[in-house]
């Protein structure tokens, strides 16, 4: 136990350290810093999986702050919070690793020398995702949901134009409104039960614990870009695509969902009313980005929206859970895992073609696979892979969340037909991703993509990576979770 409190303390507070050390180091040393940072963290949360697994999975925690007997801030070592911790920072990871190559001077759409803010706040933001996925209380939740948006706000705004710094406000202030609902869920828990710690919500009577998991479900919506607080989403890609790679892929919204999962499994019998709430604004913010994301030509908010598509089938699993399916629930955290990995790549593909094509623009690009073929087989997973085309990974996690989905749907026609409708936007995902892999990848290449530069060797490092999770990280998931 004395080893994974020291490899959990580590994890989180390398990345907070070396950040200070960015701010005051030349510039030069900042991405080598970030890159150090994020390697250490993702080894120290690797070797907590690695200990955890030796004693079968055994769930523990410990208390890093408590006031009389209310514990304030513990974490917790479990299946779910040891899977996704490694796959969140791995992937600060490699997105530092590939920004030494796009944040470049001859980046062709944003050329510009790299500067210490950039890697000081990504730095940060992987130590937080630590903190959060790790945290077993809504206090130390709270502290580092709001440190996520704090980042997100600075990263968005990176390059300083109007619209930059817009897209930052609109995500600062949307997020933290939806951050209310876990400012007041505390409040309420601390109330009615006298500590802080998310397994104290299994203890509370119906009501409370209702209105307590509602609240939570708002900050959830607010972090995980769901109606009615989607806006922020699509505003974001004025910031560098790695940043909208970690924010669309494995961070920001990430944040809710990783949340409410642990609230939701700290919560015993939780009743119906909120697996209603959950299922409907879910079913409802999916038909409504899919409607979105059809018209897109600008791959990054074609994939913004894609994306808050993609987290709706994250909440209807935890919605169905509530109704009896721990399938359902399992798919849900699966498809975190699996979903990170493949937006990450798809979101860095868009940020290879603004770097060697100057444009991001779908309709201007043509005939990669001849020229970029790297590039084209990382489109063709990336694409496949979230449209849930086996042997791709998203294929498996939404088959467990829509398997599970029907396990408990039956006899009751409203969530037979929300299954149903969940289904239909999957066959109409699949098609569209398809109708864009046959207008992009095969082909004579379009001038632009004849007068492509070539790739350097950070990004396909990544690339290489994260083509290969696409496929291997389903059956991780499916063989840790279940």
């Amino acid at each position: 136990m004395a080893n994974i409190s020291a490899m959990a303390m580590a994890s989180i507070f390398v990345p907070f350290v070396v950040s200070f050390i960015i701010v005051v180091c030349p510039q030069k040393f900042a991405k080598w810093l970030c890159i150090a940072a994020a390697a250490v963290s993702t080894c120290l949360t690797i070797g907590i999986w690695a200990i955890v697994a030796q004693n079968g999975g055994e769930a523990s925690t410990i208390t890093i702050a408590a006031l009389g007997d209310a514990k304030l801030i513990s974490f917790i070592f479990d299946k779910v919070s040891v899977m996704l911790a490694p796959c969140f920072v791995g992937i600060g990871l490699l997105i530092s690793i590939y920004s030494v190559g796009y944040m470049s001077d001859k980046n062709r759409e944003h050329p510009d020398a790299p500067r210490r803010r950039f890697y000081a706040f990504f730095t940060v933001f992987i130590g937080a995702m630590a903190g959060l996925v790790y945290s077993n209380t809504l206090l130390s939740q709270l502290i580092f949901f709001e440190i996520t948006g704090a980042c997100s706000w600075a990263l968005i705004g990176y390059y300083g134009t109007p619209t930059a710094q817009k897209s930052a406000m609109k995500a600062l202030i949307l997020t933290h409104v939806g951050a209310l609902g876990l400012y007041v869920a505390a409040g309420c828990l601390y109330l009615q039960a006298g500590t802080l710690e998310v397994t104290a919500i299994a203890g509370l009577d119906d009501y409370w614990k209702t209105f307590v998991l509602v609240c939570v479900i708002i900050a959830a919506w607010g972090k995980s870009a769901q109606l009615p607080f989607y806006m922020w989403l699509p505003s974001a890609m004025e910031a560098p695509t790695p940043v909208s790679a970690y924010l669309h892929g494995a961070s920001m919204v990430k944040v809710g969902v990783a949340v409410l999962a642990r609230c939701l499994m700290s919560a015993g019998v939780i009743p119906e009313p909120v697996g209603w709430v959950i299922v409907i604004g879910a079913i409802a913010t999916m038909l409504f980005s899919f409607l979105m994301y059809l018209p897109q030509k600008d791959m990054k908010r074609l994939l913004a929206f894609s994306t808050i598509s993609q987290l709706s089938y994250i909440f209807l699993g935890f919605g169905f859970f509530i109704f009896g399916s721990q399938m359902a629930f399992n798919g849900g955290i699966q498809h975190m895992f699996n979903h990170a990995f493949a937006k990450t790549l798809f979101f860095l593909v868009a940020g290879a073609f603004s770097f060697t094509m100057g444009t991001r623009m779908l309709p201007q690009i043509k005939g990669v696979l001849k020229k970029q073929p790297l590039l084209a087989v990382g489109f063709g997973c990336a694409a496949l892979a979230i449209a849930g085309c086996p042997p791709f990974n998203g294929f498996f996690s939404k088959f467990s969340i829509i398997a599970g989905s029907f396990e408990v749907a039956q006899g009751n026609w409203l969530l037979m037909l929300i299954v149903i409708v969940f289904l239909i936007e999957t066959v109409g995902c699949f098609a569209w991703f398809l109708k864009w892999m046959g207008q992009v990848l095969p082909g004579e290449p379009s001038e632009v993509v004849e007068k492509s530069q070539p790739v350097p060797v950070p990004m396909i490092i990544a690339f290489v990576v994260l083509i290969v999770m696409t496929v291997c990280s389903s059956f991780i998931a499916a063989a840790w979770i279940g």
